[in-house]
């Protein structure tokens, strides 16, 4: 029998769950407090549950949960979930400290039941295929990453840049790398509403004199999602805003001649890479937990080392502004 998973929030993410588990055929209900949302959802999709309240529809025998509504409530839901040894995702961030987020992952742990955060863009299969190139050797050794995640809005009041955006890159960086870093810089500029940052550049020094940055600002004149991978050997670039979403391994580097150095400017080389939608693919990989299966990408440990990051990153923002 097909697995069912209750949506816990039908807004601006959480309606994405929603068509995907349907189009997966394991959607089984729908949680959301507006009742104007509520109706439209019911309409839309009649053979789905729908309720005010998550305790109403944890008197219900779904097989998991997803939560996709606004962070700060994330911890409050995500508890009352667990304590009911149900299987959960999370969105990103799964809590708003380090110390929640622990206690959600000590709860999934004692009750051995599946727990994941919202990590998206490691199911991203771009994303994947370059941490495979990275692991065998394309680039050589890994020396630096950068990505630079811009665009015009959508400017949030509850929350600021870093941690609206800056999440998906840390998870990256923390997948390609499996380290956690010595160091962690961040400086930004809050300019539409007092003390909310709308721009922040994050130094991340890790182990082995690997160095990585992350730009992100909702206040740049264009759309710009580009990741760069950077070895001894070679480099690697994928940006996600543009229309062919290539990955491109560029043959180029430094080599010491001599005791000088000189460039390296070899051929550029796109990457074939399987197709897929990201959220489709985490779906499935969170129902295939259902079976049984460990949680190895986007699991509890996951969100908890980029809470630390995301905290590091805040205090050295709230250092600067004081």
């Amino acid at each position: 029998m097909a697995r069912k998973i209750c949506v816990v929030g039908a807004g601006r993410w959480g309606k994405n769950h929603i068509r995907t588990l349907n189009d997966l055929g394991a959607l089984g209900g729908i949680v959301e407090s507006d009742g104007e949302t509520r109706t439209s959802f019911q309409e839309r999709y009649p053979e789905a549950r729908v309720f005010s309240d998550v305790k109403e529809a944890l008197e219900e025998d779904f097989d998991g949960f997803t939560v996709a509504t606004p962070a700060e409530t994330h911890y409050g839901i995500a508890r009352q979930i667990l304590e009911r040894k149900k299987p959960l995702l999370v969105e990103k961030p799964m809590a708003l400290t380090v110390k929640e987020c622990l206690e959600l992952k000590q709860a999934a742990e004692e009750s051995d039941i599946p727990l994941m955060v919202g990590h998206v863009l490691l199911f991203h299969p771009a994303i994947i295929r370059i941490r495979e190139l990275i692991q065998s050797g394309k680039i050589g050794k890994l020396e630096y990453l950068y990505s630079n995640r811009l665009n015009l809005g959508t400017v949030r009041t509850e929350e600021n840049i870093l941690w609206s955006f800056a999440p998906h890159d840390i998870s990256i960086f923390q997948y390609f790398i499996e380290d956690m870093p010595l160091e962690v810089v961040s400086r930004g500029g809050a300019f539409l509403q007092p003390h909310i940052h709308d721009t922040t550049m994050t130094i991340l020094t890790y182990p082995e004199n690997i160095v990585g940055h992350i730009f992100v600002s909702w206040l740049h004149p264009f759309k710009e999602h580009r990741l760069v991978a950077i070895g001894s050997k070679g480099m690697l670039s994928f940006e996600d805003s543009s229309e062919k979403k290539e990955i491109l391994f560029y043959e180029k580097g430094i080599d010491w001649v001599r005791g000088e150095p000189v460039k390296r400017d070899g051929p550029t080389e796109a990457i074939p890479y399987e197709k897929g939608m990201p959220l489709t693919r985490e779906m499935e990989y969170f129902l295939s937990r259902l079976e049984g299966e460990p949680v190895e990408i986007s699991g509890g440990q996951n969100a908890v080392e980029v809470l630390e990051i995301l905290e590091k990153a805040t205090e050295c923002l709230l250092e600067t502004r004081s």
